[in-house]
């Protein structure tokens, strides 16, 4: 397995932070807008915007434009790949084991 550090560290810095938890916590029900997210945490509008940023860069949330709104939700494609990310990450590879240079009687 080819591990692409640079693309998985972008969907796992989405996951690590407790207010985009709570945002994603909150997009399980469908699309918001920003104003509404922003209503619901204790941050600014500035902090939202820099972990939205964060969540679309990942591909986990995508945003949909309209007029002068941004509306988010989870993308399905982008859950897919993390939760594919992380069975791959954890997936064990017994035919690689190496040992160095013990004695193994």
């Amino acid at each position: 397995m080819k591990i692409y550090h640079d693309e998985y560290t972008k969907i796992f810095k989405a996951f690590c932070d407790e207010n985009r938890l709570r945002i994603l916590e909150m997009l399980r029900s469908g699309e918001k807008c920003g104003c509404m997210l922003e209503e619901a945490l204790p941050i600014s509008q500035s902090t939202l915007s820099h972990h939205m940023k964060i969540l679309v860069e990942s591909g986990v949330v995508a945003v949909r434009k309209d007029k002068k709104w941004s509306y988010y939700t989870i993308s399905d494609d982008g859950a897919e790949q993390a939760k594919a990310l992380l069975q791959k990450i954890l997936e064990k590879e017994y035919d690689q084991l190496v040992c160095c240079n013990c004695d193994m009687e």
